[in-house]
């Protein structure tokens, strides 16, 4: 395989960029001429016309070895009348905009999504949440290869560009961790927002290749049941997945919402498993085993097991729960007064699509239906609103979410008399946000 070599990387600022022994590094500056004072003053001139008009967002002037303050964002008054910025090579959002990832530097933990600033239902790739079992891996994706075997007849390594050469299929779908919930149920606290109540689930188109399509091409012998799914990454992250999942829906994904993986999203290939818990959806997918009975790798027995009262235990519990969430109005949001306000939000279900999400303005004594925003698509995300008509008082706002199954959220009363004190994993209780009269809204804790 031919060796791929990084570009050479830049001059270091302020080192010089001729050559060693280069005898022009040596030279002193041109001497001025009439041209250049010309052209200088030209410059000058149309800055100085700009005067309060220069555009807001071009870098200032910094003296040499100083470093320059954040400032916040400034717009011109009249930006008709400014030029606007030059293209760039990508993309930025408006820098009055800011959401973000948090907690950041993470090796083994999670990121979460700011479900709170986002509108719709697919999530940008750079805000998708992130769960680090040992770091996120630099994989070259010209000497990747994915290795399909065992109950098959043929053995297959598979590169990045023969994955790419087949038929693609593109589903939009959710992946929720399956630990999405447990702050909020273990330890409520009024400040939490959006973002730590459930910010572990994300939306995304994704594009591969069916599973069922690599599994054809290495045909599957006698006996199979089982595929065990390994990652690239440090903590070789593994999980057992039933063949009929696998041939059901399964897709090797290389491509999200329209570009390649993102890397923490498991670049350059990760396996995708709809409506089935986060953690089977093995990142930097490395290897297929086929087998006749689960594995029991650590990550299913030690850590993906959900205690139960009882001395009991769940296990393969690969379903995601049907699910909603407020997004707005939530902490850390204050109302600014009396009127209509959209109580918005999202649900989700992993065995199907969203029939219903009704909302409560009252703390549960009764429900209105809100209005689901189409498309509303099965194993993804659906945003449903509600206009409410604050009268100034306190209020406690939920939602409760339906799927096409009849599945419904339970009651945290409901919750904790079934999964018990200790459960780790599927926290699919209603959650609450209160509003207090001074429109301050806080996560409710006292249920």
């Amino acid at each position: 395989m031919q060796n791929r070599h990084a570009p050479p990387t830049p001059d270091e600022p302020g080192e010089p960029t001729s050559p060693p022994g280069d005898a022009t590094a040596d030279r002193q500056p041109p001497a001025l001429t009439r041209r250049t004072l010309l052209a200088g003053a030209v410059t000058a001139a149309g800055t100085a016309a700009l005067g309060p008009w220069a555009h807001p967002m071009s870098p200032a002037p910094v003296p040499q070895g100083a470093t320059a303050a954040p400032t916040a964002p400034v717009a011109p008054a009249d930006p008709s009348r400014v030029p606007g910025l030059p293209s760039a090579a990508l993309g930025t959002r408006s820098p009055f905009e800011a959401p973000a990832l948090a907690p950041t530097g993470v090796t083994m933990g999670a990121s979460y999504t700011p479900l709170q600033a986002l509108q719709g239902t697919i999530t940008p790739s750079d805000l998708h949440f992130q769960r680090h079992h040992n770091g996120i891996p630099v994989i070259d994706p010209a000497r990747y290869e994915l290795l399909v075997h065992g109950l098959v007849e043929r053995p297959l390594v598979f590169t990045l560009d023969d994955l790419r050469r087949f038929p693609p299929a593109t589903r939009i779908v959710c992946v929720e961790c399956s630990g999405n919930g447990r702050a909020a149920y273990r330890a409520p606290k009024p400040d939490m927002t959006p973002q730590v109540v459930d910010g572990l689930t994300s939306t995304s188109e994704w594009t591969g290749v069916p599973v069922a399509t690599v599994l054809r091409e290495a045909g599957l012998r006698r006996g199979a049941a089982w595929v065990l799914a390994e990652g690239g990454d440090a903590a070789v992250m593994s999980r057992s997945i039933p063949l009929e999942k696998m041939q059901e829906d399964a897709l090797l994904a290389y491509a999200q919402n329209g570009e390649p993986l993102r890397m923490a999203n498991g670049y350059p290939v990760r396996l995708l498993l709809p409506g089935f818990e986060g953690n089977m959806n093995v990142k930097w997918l490395r290897r297929l085993e086929v087998n006749a009975r689960p594995t029991m790798t650590r990550q299913e027995t030690s850590r993906y097991t959900d205690p139960l009262p009882g001395g009991k235990s769940r296990l393969f519990s690969f379903v995601m729960d049907v699910k909603s969430l407020i997004t707005a109005p939530a902490h850390p949001t204050r109302l600014s007064g009396a009127g209509w306000w959209p109580v918005t939000g999202l649900a989700w279900s992993g065995r199907g699509r969203i029939t219903r999400v009704d909302v409560s303005t009252d703390g549960g004594r009764s429900w209105a239906a809100a209005e689901l925003t189409a498309p509303v698509l099965p194993l993804a995300h659906t945003r449903f609103v509600h206009m409410w008509r604050w009268d100034g008082r306190a209020a406690r706002l939920m939602s409760r979410a339906v799927d096409e199954t009849g599945a419904a959220q339970p009651t945290l009363a409901q919750f904790r008399a079934a999964r018990g004190p200790a459960t780790d994993y599927h926290f699919n209780y209603v959650r609450a946000w209160d509003v207090a009269a001074d429109g301050q809204v806080s996560f409710a804790v006292d249920e």
